[in-house]
Parts: C-alpha cells; sequence; structure tokens
C-alpha cells in the first residue's frame, strides 16, 4: 500500500477534524509523528503529517476542499 501526505499540521483540533472527516469518508489513512512530543517536551512545535492511501488522495483533497480546509493542504497537493 502507497500513501501520500495530504497535510501538517501541529494544530490537535485541525487534525482531530481532518481525520474525522477522512474516516467519515472511507478514507485510508495515518497519522505520523504523532509520538513525537516526547522528544519535543509535549510543546507542540512538531507538525503531525496525514498521509493518505495514494488511490483514494484526489478524493481526499476533494474532501477537505469541500470542508473549506484547502489551505491547509501540503504544497505537493496538485502533483500527480
Amino acid at each position: 500500500m502507497a500513501f501520500r501526505e495530504l497535510l501538517r499540521t501541529n494544530d490537535p483540533v485541525l487534525l482531530s477534524f481532518v481525520e474525522a472527516l477522512l474516516r467519515e469518508g472511507g478514507i485510508g489513512h495515518v497519522v505520523l509523528d504523532a509520538n513525537m512530543s516526547v522528544l519535543e517536551g509535549s510543546i507542540g512545535i512538531l507538525p503531525r503529517r496525514v498521509l493518505v492511501d495514494a488511490d483514494a488522495y484526489r478524493q481526499a483533497v476533494r474532501t477537505l476542499t469541500d470542508a473549506g480546509l484547502d489551505k491547509e493542504l501540503s504544497e505537493q497537493h496538485l502533483a500527480p
């Protein structure tokens, strides 16, 4: 299974919302770097990365865009 990065954020509320949208849409995803707070001292400076199944990437972009989160998407979201 291949993944593509959808977004990076250190905003826990945004992260929770994005995960809920992806789950609701049946889009496979994973959040990386969630446990980095142990290393950074729990101050939240390191962004968490949301990766989605490559086959569902365009659907994920559309889902977040429809929710008004298009500005939160990673810069490479326009790449094929």
